[in-house]
């Protein structure tokens, strides 16, 4: 059930009914501890199935074209490709990984906004032909390097609420289209359709109304200039609860009929990615040092009252590995305590790190965790997304393996939706639920 990023010959463990999650993670921890106490992932990726029913059933209307740089491991690809999702990649090691799979290249569309002139001419050597584009400089690159392309003008939305302005680096203004328009006539791109992104910060849903008026407009305008467009990008942006899908569906959906029909032979699409992946994933890793600090002295010297000790904790994993989404947002999980402790055992003021004794590397800053020792273990859940790039040379630091798994119910699910073993998969190794797992009887899910 081993697998690296660059690993295709993975397993995937089948879970009958009584072994589950934690199960598997009560094994992998009980191994680790003894051969090494590296860090590593457990991938259920029936949770990626589950989150494809979830998008069918709330939002059929729009094509999802999973963002691959947000998880780009093999069973991930693969199990997506199998439920026919498009894929957007960011750079010409993403469209080879996505094509390896078999999959066409009209379910491909190259997104980055910032091209390298090689990469384009990969593009255009493989076919994968819709792009987005948001830019003079950049349409005149496609026109120097891939004459078939067939761009999606990519505009800016207003969705800086609450200080989040990163989308405002890209996408051009409403107010600057027709210039790039004009500019794509000139140069004989083609223009097909508009791009727009919305961040999973915004917390209003509000936005895209304004983001789909504004396209609308785009679309008009173009269609002065005598392009044909068919096709519209709503982005990602989807946080992977139903909720937020549906509030979301619930704004767009009567704006969607109004400005984009259904008989109007406009596609619509969208960019999620940790949207499928985020819980799919949960990391372990190991506590490697301690140290006891006065309480007052803790989390920027703020006086807490407490003649308590505080606790920092450093693990075998950090911003630069399994971390990096740290250094530029806050962290959506909670760290679980593996070992068994009792309800009423204190809980103390702790902070955690990562390995490389680095002033950036800190995970938590503040939370109550009870005392814990060197060798101890922490479970990070929903890090499936941004976890999986290359790490750091720094501190000789080990890539976490991966294990995956799926329950035998999710399974059947995906035979129910007519995907075979032949159609994805590579291994299947079966998990029988007879076996309990404990430090004195543990099983080895190794073929």
């Amino acid at each position: 059930m081993k697998g690296f990023i660059d690993d295709a010959n993975y397993f995937i463990g089948l879970l009958d009914e009584g072994t589950n999650l934690g199960n598997v993670i009560d094994n992998y921890v009980y191994e680790h501890s003894l051969t090494g106490k590296n860090a590593f992932f457990v991938g259920d990726l029936g949770k990626i199935v589950k989150k494809h029913s979830q998008w069918q059933n709330v939002v059929a209307q729009i094509k999802p074209f999973y963002t691959v740089k947000c998880n780009s491991t093999p069973a991930v690809l693969e199990i997506l490709a199998a439920l026919g999702t498009g894929f957007a990649c960011s750079s010409k090691t993403e469209m080879a990984l996505v094509q390896e799979l078999g999959v066409s290249p009209e379910n491909i569309i190259y997104i980055s906004p910032c091209k390298q002139v090689s990469q384009i001419k990969y593009a255009a050597k493989v076919g994968v032909n819709i792009m987005t584009c948001d830019s003079e400089v950049e349409l005149k690159k496609i026109a120097r390097n891939h004459p078939n392309a067939k761009v999606l003008l990519h505009i800016a939305t207003e969705d800086n609420i609450g200080g989040e302005e990163g989308n405002m680096k890209f996408g051009t203004t409403l107010k600057n289209c027709r210039h790039v328009l004009e500019c794509a006539k000139e140069l004989d791109v083609q223009i097909i359709g508009v791009k727009f992104h919305i961040s999973s910060a915004c917390k209003e849903s509000q936005v895209y109304v304004h983001a789909l008026s504004d396209a609308r407009c785009v679309f008009d305008m173009a269609g002065e200039f005598g392009f044909t467009m068919n096709m519209l990008d709503i982005g990602g942006g989807f946080t992977g609860t139903e909720f937020q899908l549906e509030e979301v569906n619930h704004v767009i959906s009567p704006l969607l009929d109004v400005y984009f029909p259904e008989g109007s032979g406009i596609k619509i699409i969208s960019e999620p990615g940790s949207y499928y992946v985020s819980s799919a994933f949960t990391l372990a890793v190991n506590i490697i040092a301690k140290k006891v600090v006065e309480n007052d002295k803790f989390s920027s010297g703020e006086k807490t009252g407490s003649d308590e000790p505080a606790f920092v904790y450093y693990m075998n994993d950090g911003v630069y590995g399994s971390f990096a989404s740290k250094l530029s947002e806050d962290l959506n999980t909670i760290p679980e305590v593996h070992k068994k402790y009792k309800e009423d055992e204190p809980l103390f003021t702790s902070s955690l790190w990562g390995p490389s004794c680095d002033e950036l590397d800190q995970i938590v800053e503040n939370c109550l965790l009870p005392e814990l020792n060197v060798g101890d273990w922490l479970i990070f859940d929903n890090m499936g997304a941004d976890s999986f790039h290359e790490p750091s040379a720094f501190n000789d630091f080990q890539r976490p393996a991966i294990y995956y798994m799926m329950s035998f119910n999710d399974w059947y699910e995906m035979q129910d939706a007519g995907i075979t073993s032949d159609t994805m998969m590579k291994n299947f190794f079966f998990v029988p639920s007879c076996i309990q797992l404990s430090q004195e009887d543990s099983f080895s899910t190794e073929a």
